[in-house]
């Protein structure tokens, strides 16, 4: 059986916004984040919000290439780039004074890519 991908328009323009950039930009974290978003659904990450608090370190940004949950807490400013987010996910981040952005809006804010966490 051929493999399709992902079927959502937004999500292939951005897979593809992200391999150009990453051979454009030679930043090898874009191609990462495009092979992992690539991935079927139900292989897609998905990350609560205790795992965001676990893993990173305050004021820096992590990138997660599929959905943001809002279980656990985050007392942390922490910039957070996803693919989506919950609406309790973007409650909880903003009030702990962090940030939610999109992975293109990470993209053209940083091209190169540095100083981002990638979280799985």
């Amino acid at each position: 059986m051929k493999r399709t991908g992902p079927t959502n328009p937004y999500l292939k323009q951005l897979i593809e916004e992200l391999k150009k950039s990453s051979r454009e930009m030679k930043a090898p974290i874009w191609f990462a984040l495009a092979e992992k978003l690539e991935k079927p659904r139900r292989k897609r990450v998905e990350v609560n919000l205790s795992r965001i608090q676990r893993y990173s370190q305050p004021n820096e940004t992590v990138v997660v290439p599929g959905v943001v949950l809002g279980s656990g807490e985050l007392k942390k400013q922490v910039r957070v780039a996803a693919w989506r987010f919950s609406e309790s996910a973007k409650k909880k981040i903003e009030k702990a004074g962090g940030k939610c952005l999109s992975i293109w809006d990470l993209m053209k804010e940083n091209p190169k890519g540095s100083n981002v966490k990638i979280l799985t």
